[in-house]
């Protein structure tokens, strides 16, 4: 199974690649979607990092795994793929966005262009079965992601962190908090947004803000 890596994030990872866990996660990923539907494509597993250079990241969000409808995943966390409608959590992040900044909801649930701009959107799990929402957990990928976050801390400075809902507040702890920058919200899921924990925490705003403050580009949202 050969999974391309940006050569920014390979080199940077190689030590992973060698553990045992890798070798075995990329043995059950294999024989998954030799025998199985899963999603993303096989070339678009690693499309958040081939979409965003280590050196450019200058923003991170953190996604728990793929979407498992047909052609929504992408490779990045909460977006799909043109024409694909918008799933519920991407709704309520594009409602966010209108009432933060007055973006209107683009047409497009594709969001490559966040990435081109720096903006990692990493998912904790990369692969998921059909159908089956979190069938691929607990197999190495958390701890591949883990090793990207820790890598991304200690390597990078005033990183902007958006760790939305309860399973990625749990990271936070991988995150030197005297380098960079955390800004914590409930999820934009329906049964989180609806109870109020994630409208109105104008994270877009408060990102640039941060990457201004930090003399850094901000993100055209």
């Amino acid at each position: 199974m050969d999974l391309k890596l940006n050569p920014s994030w390979e080199k940077l990872l190689l030590n992973e690649f060698d553990k045992r866990y890798y070798k075995e996660l990329i043995s059950y990923v294999k024989n998954e979607y030799e025998t199985q539907i899963c999603y993303p494509k096989i070339e678009l597993i690693y499309n958040a990092f081939n979409h965003c250079t280590f050196d450019d990241t200058r923003v991170v969000i953190l996604g728990q795994d793929p979407y498992h409808g047909p052609n929504q995943a992408n490779g990045l966390c909460f977006s799909v793929n043109d024409g694909i409608i918008h799933p519920p959590s991407l709704k309520n992040i594009f409602k966010e966005l209108k009432t933060d900044l007055g973006k209107e909801v683009p047409e497009s649930g594709n969001l490559e262009h966040w990435a081109t701009q720096g903006v990692l959107l990493l998912n904790a799990t990369l692969t998921v079965r059909a159908h089956e929402p979190g069938s691929h957990q607990n197999r190495g990928w958390e701890s591949f992601t883990d090793a990207v976050i820790k890598t991304i801390s200690a390597t990078k400075s005033n990183v902007v962190f958006l760790l939305w809902g309860g399973y990625a507040k749990k990271k936070v702890k991988l995150i030197d908090l005297n380098k960079h920058h955390v800004l914590l919200s409930g999820h934009p899921s329906p049964l989180s947004a609806n109870r109020g924990y994630w409208f109105g925490n104008k994270h877009f705003s408060a990102a640039n803000e941060i990457l201004i403050k930090t003399k850094q580009k901000t993100v055209k949202w």
